[in-house]
């Protein structure tokens, strides 16, 4: 089973709650959301109609179904860190801050069943498929040394890919696998939705997002972590990070997320539109 976030802080006199109790605490983290300004600091511009041909509700079940596989996967190996490992209620703790602010984005996120995995595993790799499904490995952890605002920059940008709808998009404009198409055939009542929904869940985590995507999520990924108070230089830092190891080996996280010093220049050019946003926070 996975580990979810737990919204409401535990005194360490109470024993650690199961995750059942957990996840119910995350789904209050996602109702939360549903009370917030839906007014965005930054400007993405309007995502891809073409999205529309794969339905919402069959690629966040792909996102799931590709979740607990990854999940029951590591626990056959031993490598799912359990609840109370530190290093799962770290990111736990993060998630729980970002998640309030997610429904401004795509107002689905309210009734998405927030859920924070942690794989022991040496891939420099994380996260998060449509539906609010998040991975880290602990590589990604340990191996870049990442402060709490880095690692948060990670997950924003993650859960950024997931509120646009990224995976959607792309998957509704292969021409390679016409999924899109036979997921648009199956709302006229023709084709297989089982089988098709089991073709977009083995392709989730391997999708290459485009150059556009990528900016469009470490922007909305900025802003995210930022309304949570983290700090938005680390987005700078994060990346900076990501370039050396990147000369050192071939980080998992790199093959569908390239790293450049045009990346940094962009991440610097827009943390000066989220500071406001980070100050407001910090001071409340």
């Amino acid at each position: 089973m996975c580990f979810l976030c737990d919204l409401k802080t535990t005194p360490t006199s109470v024993p650690a709650r199961g995750p059942w109790q957990a996840r119910r605490a995350f789904l209050l983290a996602g109702a939360a959301a549903a009370a917030l300004p839906a007014a965005a600091q930054v400007d993405v511009g309007k995502a891809s109609s073409m999205r529309k041909l794969v339905p919402a509700d069959q690629i966040e079940k792909a996102g799931n179904q590709q979740f607990v596989q990854t999940v029951q996967e590591a626990k056959q190996k031993n490598a799912l860190l359990p609840a109370n490992h530190p290093q799962t209620q770290r990111l736990h703790a993060i998630a729980k801050r970002i998640i309030p602010f997610t429904a401004a984005w795509n107002p689905r996120a309210k009734d998405w069943r927030w859920e924070v995995a942690l794989i022991n595993s040496d891939q420099i790799n994380a996260f998060c498929l449509p539906g609010g499904k998040i991975a880290f490995y602990t590589g990604i952890l340990s191996q870049l040394k990442l402060s709490d605002d880095e690692a948060a920059m990670i997950m924003g940008h993650e859960m950024a890919h997931a509120l646009r709808e990224h995976a959607r998009e792309r998957l509704a404009k292969s021409s390679a696998t016409n999924l899109g198409l036979r997921l648009g055939a199956e709302l006229l009542g023709l084709g297989d939705l089982g089988a098709a929904a089991a073709d977009l869940s083995a392709q989730l985590l391997t999708l290459k997002f485009s150059r556009e995507d990528e900016s469009e999520a470490d922007l909305v990924g900025l802003e995210l972590a930022a309304r949570a108070a983290f700090q938005p230089q680390a987005s700078v830092s994060l990346w900076q990070k990501m370039a050396a190891a990147n000369k050192g080996g071939d980080p998992a996280f790199l093959s569908t997320h390239p790293s450049g010093p045009n990346r940094i220049k962009e991440l610097q050019a827009n943390v000066p539109k989220v500071m406001g946003l980070y100050e407001k926070a910090r001071r409340g």
